[in-house]
């Protein structure tokens, strides 16, 4: 094991609302523990912490005050009188800390103060300060031997060159890029003098264009590469480890062919050498994550629709391994290149996948939900996940994980408190030698929360209609409806017994109809039949339809019979004389004609035509129509009732009220 071996323990610097903590580890199975050496920093305002590069100083800000201490004893060096600093960061070397703040005028001072300050890690010492405005790309560039500083201003890229030894340690070049507005400056790694990228975006008439040049040669004429991009209003670099590879990455807000909601991104790569290439990914969908390998050879890129794929290219933007398909949307390498992560956080279900690099074969798989964190140690063979606020304010906390997928080490953070940031401390290149990955199994710990199968969400009102506890206002339950998609309460036509007998009672009234004969009254206290002589019944009725339907469709029709005017014969109810043909004999008044539905005859019909006798009085004919409405109404609902159909309440009263309607109608005739 290679921190059993080297004999180190990275720290952990953890970060949260109520200050600056340092844990310690005694050993490679033993539990991280605070660190008594480092003093506690107690404070609600704390914006930032980080390590050096090299690992030799830790830096945070505590709301009054940015603070240095030294990782050899943890023993703080110095403090910088920076109440509204935000960001920190420190130089390639680690010999200069860099601090941001919001830019704020007032009006003693409409000017504005300088907000970016570059310090003497060490000391403490003010060396430059500089106006920059925008939050956006605040972070300055650096060369790698730290003799060359660069940032946009206003567009425009400036640059100084560093000289600590010198009066004027920060001295300005002549040497200028852009002149526009909104370009973006990157410096490349590992090279000296270094390469540098510089981007312009483009206008609706010209392309946005990224251009490579080594410096101090910046002229127009000069430039190394060039590549051109359409539909690109962002743009993010991506240097390999070597500086001698640059990958692109270009989005737009909006995507003019409507394929994405979320705009549209893109790949580029160019080299050092010249040459430049766009990457063809060949599932659709919005890039993941981008992420070099850290032998500066290939690079992975986790790209389309979940379940996204995710592929490894050399520097031709050639394809040399495809991992398949699967729900992740994030990668990471550890230091040494021989280990990856995919990992699937946000909105999946935090699966990981641990690949072994040399072999491309992966070796584990784990379920780590809620995770917002994930960070390789600088051993490469550990690696470490939390679950943080603002992002996550319930169940903060830490782990510690084996490649292999053993759990080493777990904290879970107090409820009252909020986790914010925990970082590995850093160490220099050289420090750890490769760890040679191995099938064999790690014993871990049991985790002090067992993962539970998680069950589909409900909302609380089918939770609670499940469980029997939700009700009507009068306190009777609400039962789930059998059929999918119809309301709480609803049941199904066919498994309701007064359903059931009312379809029967209309099949033998449309038969004994059919055969000349009225539909007896329905008797409600008949018993239903058991079901075999049901299906008897069914079975006879069967045929008789089919028969009745035979004799129906060779039978002549019946004349057309015309409606008398109630009115003109004085009759107290709109009535009809309907007659019912005999295929035996000659047509006979039907019975229950009074309570038959009456047909209307409109003008130009073919059954005659009614009139309206008015009274003189324009109110007396608006209540008898009215009247005459209601009282073909209840002729309506007698009709059902013969039928069998059941009526409610409303119905009957209104079927009780025949007699008062007409009384009435009578009245206004006279």
């Amino acid at each position: 094991l290679t921190m059993a071996v080297d004999g180190i323990s990275p720290a952990l610097a953890i970060r949260s609302n109520v200050g600056i903590e340092l844990w310690n580890s005694a050993g490679f199975k033993s539990p991280y523990v605070e660190n008594p050496q480092f003093e506690r920093d107690e404070t609600k305002f704390c914006r930032a912490v980080a390590f050096s590069r090299n690992g030799q100083y830790l830096a945070w800000i505590n709301g009054k005050t940015v603070r240095v201490a030294r990782t050899s004893d943890w023993k703080e060096l110095c403090s910088m009188p920076r109440p509204k600093a935000y960001h920190i960061k420190f130089s390639p070397r680690g010999n200069y800390l860099v601090t941001w703040e919001l830019f704020t005028t007032n009006k003693d001072n409409p000017e504005g103060s300088p907000n970016m300050y570059v310090y003497k890690a060490d000391t403490g010492e003010e060396m430059f300060s500089i106006i920059h405005k925008k939050h956006e790309g605040w972070e300055p560039c650096w060369s790698a031997d730290e003799t060359l500083f660069g940032l946009m201003i206003g567009g425009e890229a400036i640059f100084y060159e560093v000289d600590p030894n010198s009066t004027e340690k920060f001295k300005t070049s002549s040497n200028k890029l852009g002149g526009g507005r909104n370009g973006l400056l990157s410096i490349g790694p590992g090279n000296s003098p270094p390469f540098l990228a510089f981007y312009v975006p483009g206008s609706k008439s010209t392309p946005s264009m990224c251009k490579i040049y080594k410096y101090p040669a910046l002229q127009q004429n000069q430039t190394v590469a060039c590549k051109s991009l359409y539909q690109a209003d962002h743009v993010e670099m991506l240097w390999n480890k070597h500086g001698n590879g640059l990958l692109l990455l270009t989005s737009v807000d909006v995507d003019q062919s409507g394929a994405s909601y979320y705009g549209k991104q893109a790949l580029n790569f160019m080299s050092t050498k010249g040459d430049s290439f766009a990457v063809t990914l060949e599932k659709k969908g919005p890039i993941h994550a981008v992420q070099w390998s850290p032998k500066s050879k290939e690079f992975l890129v986790v790209y389309g629709n979940i379940p996204s794929r995710a592929t490894l290219f050399n520097l031709k933007c050639d394809s040399v391994f495809d991992f398949g398909e699967g729900p992740r949307n994030s990668c990471y390498f550890n230091d040494f290149g021989n280990l990856l992560i995919l990992a699937g956080f946000g909105n999946l279900q935090g699966y990981v996948e641990l690949w072994d690099m040399v072999k491309k074969v992966q070796i584990g798989k784990l379920q780590i939900p809620d995770t917002t964190l994930l960070e390789w140690s600088p051993g490469g063979e550990t690696f470490l996940t939390a679950t943080t606020a603002p992002r996550l304010r319930m169940g903060n906390g830490f782990k510690v994980w084996h490649y292999s997928g053993a759990l080493l080490h777990e904290t879970d953070w107090p409820k009252e408190q909020e986790l914010l940031e925990v970082v590995w401390q850093k160490y220099p290149e050289g420090t750890f030698t490769e760890p040679t990955i191995s099938e064999e199994k790690i014993e871990g710990i049991r985790p002090i929360k067992p993962e539970t199968a998680k069950k589909v969400y409900q909302p609380p009102n089918v939770r609670l209609m499940n469980e029997g506890k939700l009700t009507t206002p009068d306190g009777e339950p609400i039962i789930k409806s059998p059929i999918p998609g119809l309301p709480p309460g609803y049941t199904s036509q066919k498994n309701n017994p007064s359903n059931s007998n009312r379809q029967k009672r209309a099949r033998n009234k449309n038969k004994n109809t059919e055969n000349g004969r009225a539909a007896p009254k329905p008797n409600n206290e008949q018993t239903e039949q058991n079901s075999e002589q049901q299906q008897q019944v069914n079975q006879q009725q069967l045929q008789q339809r089919q028969q009745t339907k035979s004799e129906s469709y060779n039978r002549p029709r019946r004349p057309s019979q015309k409606f008398v005017n109630p009115a003109a014969n004085n009759s107290d109810v709109p009535n009809e004389s309907s007659t019912n043909e005999n295929k035996d004999g000659p047509n006979t008044q039907n019975d229950n004609a009074p309570f038959q539905k009456q047909k209307r005859t409109h003008r130009g019909g073919g059954g005659g035509e009614r009139r309206f006798i008015s009274t003189g009085d324009p109110e007396k004919d608006n209540k008898i129509t009215a009247i005459t409405r209601k009282l073909q109404g209840i002729t309506k609902l007698k009709g059902k009732q013969l039928r069998g159909e059941l009526l409610n309440a409303n119905q009957l009263t209104k079927i009780a009220s025949e007699a008062a309607l007409i009384e009435e109608l009578n009245t206004l005739k006279i």
